[in-house]
């Protein structure tokens, strides 16, 4: 496969914004910077920041294990999803793939960029249907969407059938990781030299309790990565964020941490939900909720509305339906939900 066949001819042809911090790479001591028609005055924030963000990539690759170059940064997931549109899909002529229930900025950012989407729901068991999958596809189906852990059921997909769909799907694959650090599963960052066709994406917001600064992680090869990076904002992840990230990931052990004592809390929430009476299903999760299903989700979301908790209500999505979807708190938090839940059963 070659990767150049999938861009958009738009893109193979771009030539990429230079900025002046893209164009003056040195050695930064006891330099004046008079090119960039900034500020002078020394706030901290006054200057533009890193375009690449060196330094925080730096740390990310060490946390990671991944090599520099197969790593973009994102305003947040959802920018680095609307780069890989921009990339690989032509606007009124190609589509792409997703597999509801699912992450729905999918389809905003598909009808964003006027991109016909195909859907082929998920199994009973929220798994992919790959037969169905492969057979939907056509010369301009360009993306295939695969979340797993998947939002909003929690749970991993087969890694037989994630394996036969990158093998067998003639454009490109992105997996959302954003739960992975949650699941006893194996990232599929550790394949990607194994499929050139492959995307992962990643993010700070859940496992490292950094939602508020917006960081998404794209994981892809050298290639697609340069594809990916050459049109993007000049700028697109700002000097507070970077700093902030570097900040928390130099705390050592801290996500660790969080994630071992939501896992701890997930459980015993698991634990505690079995005993509330309308609710009828408590499913698999690899993520940091718990998808449950009761006899009338409206009404209990409701209920729990009057109590001050604020829950998700998902039963409008395919598979879904009487199903509320409970992020795992502080041990206080779930206590509080607990407890409510056992008070409405009563009531």
């Amino acid at each position: 496969m070659d990767i150049k066949d999938l861009l958009r001819p738009t893109i193979k042809a771009l030539k990429p914004y230079s900025s002046a911090r893209d164009e003056f790479q040195g050695a930064t001591d006891n330099m004046v910077f008079l090119d960039a028609n900034e500020n002078p005055f020394e706030n901290g924030v006054n200057r533009y920041p890193d375009p690449l963000q060196r330094e925080l990539k730096s740390l990310w690759s060490e946390l990671k294990g991944v090599s520099v170059e197969n790593i973009m940064f994102g305003n947040g997931s959802d920018e680095v999803l609307d780069l890989i549109y921009r990339a690989f899909c032509e606007p009124n002529q190609d589509n792409v793939i997703t597999l509801p229930p699912t992450y729905g900025m999918y389809e905003v950012l598909a009808n964003l960029n006027a991109i016909v989407i195909k859907k082929v729901n998920l199994d009973n068991n929220f798994q992919p249907k790959v037969d169905e999958i492969l057979s939907t596809v056509d010369k301009n189906s360009k993306l295939l969407f695969i979340c797993s852990p998947n939002n909003p059921s929690g749970n991993s997909f087969y890694s037989e059938a994630i394996t036969r769909l990158v093998s067998e799907f003639k454009g490109i694959v992105v997996i959302d990781e954003a739960y992975i650090d949650f699941s006893k599963e194996e990232s599929w960052v550790s394949r990607l030299n194994n499929f050139p066709n492959l995307i992962v994406t990643q993010t700070v917001s859940k496992a490292y309790a950094m939602a508020g600064i917006r960081l998404g992680i794209c994981y892809a090869s050298a290639e697609i990565i340069s594809v990916l990076n050459a049109i993007k904002p000049p700028y697109n992840i700002n000097e507070l964020t970077q700093k902030k990230a570097l900040e928390l990931l130099n705390v050592k052990g801290l996500a660790e941490k969080q994630i071992t004592d939501i896992l701890l809390e997930r459980e015993k929430l698991i634990d505690a939900l079995k005993s509330i009476d309308f609710i009828s299903k408590i499913y698999p999760t690899d993520a940091n909720f718990v998808l449950v299903k009761v006899d009338d989700a409206n009404k209990r979301y409701n209920q729990l509305i009057e109590k001050g908790i604020v829950i998700r209500n998902r039963t409008t999505q395919p598979g879904c339906e009487n199903t509320l979807r409970l992020t795992v708190g502080t041990a206080d938090e779930n206590e509080i939900l607990v407890k409510a839940f056992l008070l409405i059963s009563k009531s």
